[in-house]
């Protein structure tokens, strides 16, 4: 069974759009572009698939032949005759810097035909290669683990999903999603591995399938190391990340390891350009822009919680838990958040802000700050009653903001609240697994509508 993602919707838009250019879709492996294009080419009369890993298919396109002859040659050996709408999708682009180059070509001179290319190395190789794509001639769009929604669709719990949507929740619903959230929190989002959970029902099944991956992540680092030392480390590195998910990063001796900094902060960099780790940086601004502060210590997002729960063998004391807040150091919780949160733009890979304020008066962080209708909203992943969110008061008292977002393993609810200065705001209470759902609860806010049921 293959579940659909929910990419695929918004493919169905660029298919429609009178201004559309190729598109090139960007993503960690295994995170299910090949099938999601896979099926929606069955939208289209005509579909030419090449994977340039494949030297048979590689040739086609690497070699000095005008662009027309290269596009007759595609199809006269592909054994396809163009009709109708036409869908061609260039599967690993990264190995060709001369398919690369013809994407202008697509743009300009075959602008009636659909193109879509797809890699997962693809700012690594392209930088080795020293090529680039054409500006302004392609767009972008970028694919993460699937989501909470995508995995109740694969499960085929249509009635928690449609409950899920339901803004606001309704409280009776709140036991079954927890249930749920706990295990999409349990087993990640990478799609083998919720496929493969759609059928059995059986997490102890996941484990080859995990190991699989990292695995193959692992044979990919000789692709993107420049020599024998940088290789090391970052298969180093890529083996310490689940391990360092969630914390503060110290580059200097990364994880108790013998690097330094020079050579940990590089080999980070490049995992996070194959997509496999991300460097959430903090702010200490708390009005837009929120500027990055590079000189602050950022947190480490690995690529899907499944796979560190395995990694870091977290998998089997979700049975002794029922709330992600419990266990791990809470670190959990946060980065299942910070997952729906990137999940949930296909646009760019943003990675959630966090506040920090360090200095003699005391250390406070908010988790993540979300930019909100020409504001922000600092939302905190925590445990206990308001009284104990001490950074989020702190935050609220230097930017006087209206409003302020707790996600826990509690009923849903709003009130106002007192910092110890007076400073008064309003706290939303969600639980965390509505966290791709903010944004709609902020609208039910700001038009005054947002009220729950006892």
């Amino acid at each position: 069974m293959v579940f659909k993602r929910e990419l695929e919707n918004e493919l169905q838009v660029w298919k429609a759009s009178p201004h559309r250019k190729p598109l090139v879709i960007q993503g960690a492996r295994q995170v299910g572009k090949t099938t999601t294009v896979n099926a929606f080419a069955g939208s289209y009369d005509t579909y030419v698939s090449l994977n340039l890993e494949r030297p048979e298919d590689l040739r086609l396109v690497e070699n000095d032949l005008p662009f027309r002859d290269v596009l007759q040659r595609i199809f006269l050996e592909k054994g396809v005759q163009r009709r109708g709408e036409t869908l061609l999708f260039i599967d690993e682009i990264q190995n060709s810097p001369r398919a690369v180059e013809l994407m202008r070509y697509f743009f300009e001179d075959e602008p009636g035909m659909h193109v879509i290319a797809a890699g997962s190395l693809l700012e690594i190789m392209m930088e080795k290669q020293r090529v680039s794509f054409p500006v302004g001639r392609v767009e972008y769009r970028y694919m993460f683990p699937s989501s909470f929604s995508e995995f109740l669709a694969a499960c085929s719990e249509q009635e928690a999903l449609s409950l899920l949507r339901q803004v606001p929740v309704p409280s009776w619903a709140l036991p079954r999603l927890f249930d749920l959230f706990h295990r999409y929190a349990q087993i990640g989002g990478m799609p083998e591995a919720v496929e493969r959970y759609s059928r059995s029902r059986d997490v102890t099944e996941l484990s080859p399938v995990y190991q699989g991956l990292i695995t193959a992540f692992q044979d990919d680092v000789g692709r993107y190391s420049h020599s024998a030392h940088a290789a090391a480390v970052i298969r180093h590195l890529l083996e310490m990340a689940p391990f360092e998910a969630g914390k503060r990063v110290v580059f200097e001796r990364f994880g108790g390891t013998s690097y330094r900094s020079r050579d940990a902060g590089e080999a980070l960099r490049t995992l996070e350009r194959a997509m496999l780790v991300y460097l959430r940086t903090p702010t200490t601004r708390w009005s837009l822009p929120l500027v990055p502060d590079e000189r602050k210590r950022p947190r480490l997002q690995f690529l899907d919680t499944g796979l560190l729960n395995h990694c870091v063998g977290l998998t089997a004391r979700f049975y002794d838990h029922h709330d992600l807040h419990a266990f791990h150091q809470g670190i959990l919780a946060e980065h299942i958040v910070a997952q729906e949160l990137m999940a949930a733009d296909s646009l760019s890979v943003r990675k959630p802000l966090f506040w920090i304020r360090e200095n003699r008066q005391g250390n406070a962080e908010v988790d993540f700050l979300i930019p909100y209708a020409g504001t922000v909203v600092p939302v905190e992943c925590k445990a206990g009653k308001s009284g104990t969110l001490r950074s989020l008061h702190v935050y609220a008292e230097h930017s006087h903001c209206q409003v302020a977002v707790r996600l826990y393993s509690g009923r849903p609810q709003v009130g106002s609240v007192a910092t110890p200065s007076g400073e008064r705001y309003t706290l939303i209470s969600l639980p965390y697994f509505l966290a791709s759902m903010l944004g709609r609860y902020l609208d039910l806010y700001f038009t005054g509508d947002l009220h729950f049921d006892e």
